[in-house]
């Protein structure tokens, strides 16, 4: 059920920072967005894309695999944030660590979509704070997508003959198999 509320209470926002309920919230341009709380499945499957990449691809690469971070363009963070799934951080990379957010993007952000979500909405202000890669990964048909949003327009990576999409952001390839996403590097070809 979508809903608008014209004016937020201050109440209402201290009730779901002292509950943590605010932790995946959202401001768009000084808009709140209060998406659902992750579905079981989906809760499953981010586990288990954070698991692989963090025990297979983040010592290899030296990267970071965060959960749910803010990722922002700059010092007016608080009125224009997004909460992706996942964060790949590379060393050297764009994004500044703020404590509270990033500053910048990520080198690879990764949204499990759920149907009726923004996913897609927010293509555009991931490739306006720099992210290199975005990652759609479908929480029913585990479908997977890759993005880049690096150049003039962001474009969608095409699968090979057999499935696989490249990540060149992290040297992986990604395809689903059934009911599962599937890594692996791709120097394993």
């Amino acid at each position: 059920m979508r809903g608008v509320m014209l004016e937020v209470p201050q109440w209402f926002l201290d009730q779901r920072r002292k509950s943590g309920a605010d932790r995946r919230d959202e401001v768009w341009d000084g808009v709140l967005h209060l998406p659902p709380i992750p579905s079981n499945e989906q809760q499953r499957l981010i586990g288990d894309l954070f698991l692989w990449l963090r025990m297979h691809w983040a010592p290899h690469s030296s990267g970071r695999v965060l959960v749910e971070v803010k990722v922002a363009r700059g010092a007016d963070w608080e009125q224009n944030y997004r909460v992706p799934d996942l964060a790949l951080l590379m060393p050297g990379g764009k994004a500044c660590d703020r404590r509270e957010y990033f500053e910048g993007g990520p080198d690879v952000l990764i949204e499990v979509r759920s149907p009726d979500d923004e996913t897609y909405e927010k293509l555009p202000f991931y490739a306006e704070i720099g992210v290199r890669e975005l990652w759609v990964v479908d929480r029913d048909s585990k479908a997977v997508e890759v993005h880049v949003l690096e150049g003039e327009a962001p474009r969608t990576v095409p699968a090979d003959a057999a499935g696989w999409i490249t990540s060149a952001a992290t040297g992986l390839e990604l395809r689903t198999i059934g009911e599962r996403v599937e890594m692996r590097w791709q120097s394993e070809r």
